[in-house]
């Protein structure tokens, strides 16, 4: 927990009031290319006062920043640039750590493919790059969480829906490593979840999803009205999730999710319990008004 302790000034108990009216959130980047669309916790910074946390920017274009590096401390947050070696990839939207493999990481693109890498200092190599197992027609991934339970590995990731028209589907699946590094997915399950907030035509039901110490299923829900907004964002508890000693994965989705917090004027996208903790970064993709990132109460 001490190592934990740089996050706690800016906690605030999450509610209905405008988020940022306190001053917590903090600019990560000033336009479109900044965004924080995937956050992934990396460990505690070498002098214990903070903590390091790597994001994802769903930049499209050629040689334009993939991944970076934020580092949260009481009263700063510090982004640094992450260099990407290996086949470059298009729109990233999540990223996760591999329980028990410190150093590395899964990373999903919109379009489903999955890069894994190697994160040493400033520099993320890749090891391996793959599709999803399940992709259904349209689906647009800004989501993916892994689970660690009784010696077991399970993935997490969701399509994420469109307005009343298209809920998320939010798939789960066994998950184990080939011998090269390659992800390998067993039965996948699906299940239909709609946002109870925000809600209009523009609603993104899942914009993220992280999982709690204890298996609960938290997700982040977002509108956007364009690349100027206006945004609303919600972060809510889905529901739960288990994995069994033979590796069965099991996903309840509540029948009303409770709503934990609302935040308009914020498009979040990242929502990351820390360990041992009940707290969570969390991160926005403003488009052109940039990124923030503000720690919260919610895990």
């Amino acid at each position: 927990m001490a190592l934990l302790t740089a996050a706690t000034a800016l906690l605030t108990m999450p509610g209905t009031a405008p988020a940022g009216a306190d001053g917590a959130w903090r600019k990560t980047g000033g336009d479109a290319r900044g965004g924080v669309s995937g956050l992934a916790y990396e460990g505690p910074t070498g002098d214990g006062t903070g903590v390091n946390a790597l994001v994802v920017h769903d930049n499209k274009r050629s040689g334009q920043q993939r991944l970076s590096r934020i580092t949260h401390r009481t009263d700063s947050d510090v982004v640094s640039p992450v260099t990407w070696d290996g086949p470059e990839p298009v729109d990233l939207e999540a990223i996760e750590g591999i329980p028990g493999k410190p150093g590395e990481y899964l990373a999903l693109t919109a379009r489903g493919i999955l890069y894994r890498l190697e994160v040493t200092g400033s520099e993320a190599t890749v090891v391996d790059h793959s599709p999803l197992p399940s992709i259904g027609a349209g689906d647009d991934f800004e989501s993916f969480a892994l689970v660690a339970r009784n010696g077991r590995l399970a993935a997490l990731w969701a399509d994420r829906g469109a307005g009343d028209g298209r809920p998320a589907t939010l798939y789960a699946a066994p998950l184990t490593f080939a011998s090269w590094g390659q992800p390998q997915f067993g039965a996948v399950t699906r299940k239909a979840y709609r946002a109870a907030s925000p809600a209009g035509d523009g609603t993104r039901h899942i914009s993220d999803i992280t999982v709690t110490d204890s298996g609960r299923v938290l997700v982040s829900s977002a509108t956007d009205a364009g690349d100027d907004g206006p945004f609303a964002s919600a972060v809510s508890d889905a529901g739960s999730v288990s994995v069994s000693a033979a590796g069965r994965v099991r996903v309840v989705l509540a029948a009303v999710p409770a709503v934990l917090g609302t935040f308009p004027q914020f498009k979040i996208e990242a929502v990351e319990c820390l360990p041992a903790s009940t707290e969570a970064l969390v991160g926005t993709d403003d488009e052109n008004l940039g990124g923030h990132v503000r720690a919260l109460a919610l895990c």
